[in-house]
């Protein structure tokens, strides 16, 4: 038998930590390759951390609310030879951390220890919880700016009567509801309302985009009168063959993806001077949620999917993001994303770019329209179902050839969709 160290695995693009919110297994429990043994919360999504190995969980070396590198020691797993020599995985921490040396040095400034309460509040002892704060208790307090006379007062509920990052997030609920502040304005009073964790970094990504890509964007209008005619005549036949709805999102993907095809050079990323082309088709699709927040996942190798595997993705992503269940591999490593703002009534908007991607369309409304059709008889004006794209890209490395031929070609992939696709 033989110890060894499970590190914590990448969470996706861009990831260097995670905050642990709960482990899964006990020390002395079994635990199988693969299998879930902590939750931690990344700066996209929460989601659940699988073991490296098969074995008998000796020790864990991190504690809930700990914020944790990728790559640092988790826990130490005790198996056998022969598992040892089965796995491609090399273990060594000492070679992870050199790999990640300089990412590391940009996070090292905020891992701190847990900080005892007399160094965090004025006054003698709390009677609410037993005075160490973790480094993720001690983050949410600096960001929402909560005092610590306002820290003593938190009941904890954890171990030994600990804060945990629910206690947290629970006072600032409460803190926030009444948060109600006259101020001295003609107009009257003003609701302060505190941004949550999500909304800062949806903040923090859109202004480095805008810094990091200047953005061009370009607008074609496509007729949409055959896929509106098409998905009235085949949604019930798709309902009762799968048991979903199909709406146009997944016809959308399509189109898409259809046109990244053909012009390769929309699906890169920019890496100094130099332009990364990705082979695979990663498309993410923006879905808001319920809190009013947005969250992007990913349909990894859409490619591959026909129509009906596209619905089903794109489906199942929608109903996990609204409740949650994402996991960081949902949403990690994006080539391309678009955002179905038609859902909300708009026309037509001017998308930002998720990064490092180069560009991002944006779909409005479907409306009747009246328009010129052609007809072997003449032209003649008819009634037809009209939607607006709006093509947002990177101008360092997309052109308005570029850019505007792939936006023509979604369009026209719309146009020309294939109607005699049913769902027998």
């Amino acid at each position: 038998m033989k110890i060894v160290e499970m590190v914590m695995p990448q969470m996706g693009e861009s990831i260097l930590e995670c905050t642990v919110l709960s482990v899964l297994k006990n020390v002395g429990d079994h635990v199988e390759a693969d299998e879930s043994v902590m939750e931690v919360a990344t700066d996209k999504v929460d989601t659940e951390v699988p073991s490296s190995f098969t074995g008998i969980l000796k020790e864990w070396l991190v504690r809930v609310d700990d914020v944790v590198a990728i790559g640092s020691p988790i826990a130490k797993i005790e198996v056998s030879e022969e598992a040892l020599d089965d796995t491609d995985i090399d273990v060594d921490p000492e070679t992870v951390a050199a790999q990640l040396e300089g990412e590391m040095s940009v996070i090292a400034g905020n891992v701190t220890a847990p900080v005892p309460v007399a160094a965090t509040r004025e006054g003698g002892e709390s009677q609410h919880n037993n005075g160490f704060f973790s480094p993720l208790v001690l983050n949410i307090a600096e960001k929402e700016g909560v005092s610590r006379a306002e820290l003593a007062a938190i009941k904890g509920t954890g171990a030994e009567r600990r804060v945990t990052k629910d206690d947290m997030l629970a006072f600032l609920k409460t803190r926030i509801k009444g948060a109600k502040v006259p101020v001295a304005f003609v107009s009257g009073e003003v609701e302060i309302i505190e941004m949550d964790r999500m909304r800062k970094m949806i903040a923090q990504r859109m202004l480095e985009s805008k810094q990091i890509s200047p953005h061009v964007t370009a607008f074609a209008e496509t007729d949409m009168t055959a896929v509106v005619h098409w998905r009235d005549r085949i949604k019930h036949q798709f309902l009762a063959k799968t048991g979903e709805g199909i709406t146009f999102t997944s016809v959308l993907v399509a189109a898409t993806v259809d046109a990244i095809r053909k012009f390769p050079l929309i699906n890169v990323s920019v890496e100094g001077d130099k332009i990364l082309v990705k082979k695979d088709i990663n498309i993410g699709i923006a879905v808001a949620l319920q809190t009013g927040n947005l969250i992007v996942p990913v349909i990894h190798r859409a490619d591959q999917y026909d129509l009906e595997g596209l619905t089903l993705k794109v489906n199942d992503l929608v109903k996990r993001a609204r409740h949650n269940k994402l996991t960081a591999g949902d949403v990690a490593n994006g080539t391309y994303t678009i955002s179905n703002i038609g859902t909300f009534g708009n026309l037509m908007g001017t998308p930002i770019i998720m990064q490092p991607q180069v560009g991002i369309l944006a779909f409005g409304a479907i409306q009747k329209k009246p328009a010129v059709v052609e007809t072997p008889g003449g032209d003649t004006i008819g009634i037809r179902q009209k939607m607006f794209i709006s093509h947002s890209f990177d101008h360092r490395v997309v052109d308005g050839s570029l850019g505007g031929m792939f936006l023509k070609q979604v369009a026209d992939n719309l146009e020309n969709f294939d109607t005699s696709i049913t769902f027998d």
